[in-house]
């Protein structure tokens, strides 16, 4: 008997507040063009003062939950992924167990960065193997917002606020590549590159800190990580690039999403792209795209999906999914 932890409800949830690229030219020396022709980004929502990273994964929660036709006492346990947790502790999510009325099983986050979604969902997939948990709901959830530094313009117009989940639960496989659910992960960092991509801030300096990164480099790292650790998941289930009906990449850059495809042999009508309307939402864009990608019609039943992201650490990694 083959365990794999399928994918049976996602959600997202996005703060009211838009903020078009014609916004942040009041607030730096930036453009439309600037922004659009550099990144791709034309929009991105940012959290209302006082709502917390919890707040938007409670949302998330609760839409990937209604799209299950589950409830929160259906669950065993919560994987959040973030790099914006309300407080130092507790974890985040274990506010958002509070806030879904759970009261059994357990909660954590799981701190990637970028990288969070995919770290959480090969946490998730081994918790749900191992039979630790039956019904697990990974999140990724982010208020970057809170973290930029406004006289920065190469990175502040770049960030979004947003969550995303999906419900996994454990059903039983044939034991190959047809099996719906996680087939594969891939995980990888390297802490020698943690100056490319980091906040100045934390417990060691009695601040909250700004975002700081070396975006040439950050670049030229994605492309070569991102298309090898696609591969190396795909790899060790015994498909390729060509089995692939959709890349569901981290949304961070356009230019790196068409660069990593290119790599791939896979065409842009095969890859998921939300990063216009959102920005780069950190941990929460992979669980974003996903969902919206399943209510644009894009992603159904049977496909395979590849999803893949890199962040600070510099931390990477990838899932192959069968929806």
């Amino acid at each position: 008997m083959t365990i794999r932890a399928v994918v049976k409800g996602v959600g997202h949830y996005l703060p009211e507040r838009l903020v078009p690229n014609s916004e942040l030219e009041t607030l730096v020396e930036t453009s439309d063009e600037w922004i659009r022709t550099r990144s791709g980004i034309e929009r991105r929502h940012f959290a209302a003062e006082g709502q917390t990273t919890s707040d938007l994964a409670i949302r998330a929660a609760q839409a990937a939950l209604a799209d299950a036709g589950m409830n929160a006492d259906d669950v065993d346990a919560i994987i959040l992924a973030t790099s914006t947790a309300d407080l130092t502790f507790p974890s985040a999510a274990t506010m958002v167990q509070a806030g879904l009325g759970m009261t059994r099983g357990f909660a954590f986050d799981v701190q990637a960065v970028c990288a969070g979604f995919v770290y959480a969902m090969a946490n998730a997939n081994a918790l749900i193997l191992s039979g630790q948990a039956k019904r697990i709901l990974v999140i990724g959830a982010e208020t970057f917002s809170k973290l930029m530094d406004w006289s920065d313009r190469s990175t502040c117009v770049l960030f979004g606020d947003g969550a995303g989940a999906v419900l996994l639960e454990a059903i039983e496989g044939s034991g190959t590549a047809a099996d719906r659910g996680i087939l594969s992960t891939d995980l990888h960092s390297d802490g020698r590159y943690r100056d490319l991509l980091y906040v100045d801030g934390g417990v060691s300096t009695g601040t909250t800190g700004h975002l700081r990164m070396e975006g040439k480099e950050v670049f030229r790292h994605a492309v070569e990580k991102l298309a090898e650790t696609a591969h190396t998941s795909l790899e060790k289930v015994g498909l390729t690039s060509g089995d692939v009906d959709w890349i569901v990449p981290h949304q961070a850059n356009i230019r790196i999403i068409e660069a990593t495809a290119k790599r791939m042999q896979v065409p842009m009508d095969r890859v998921v792209v939300t990063v216009q309307d959102h920005g780069n939402t950190s941990a929460a864009s992979i669980p974003l795209a996903l969902s919206v990608g399943k209510a644009r019609g894009q992603i159904k039943p049977g496909d395979l999906v590849v999803t893949e992201a890199i962040g600070g650490g510099l931390a990477w990694g990838s899932v192959v999914l069968r929806w």
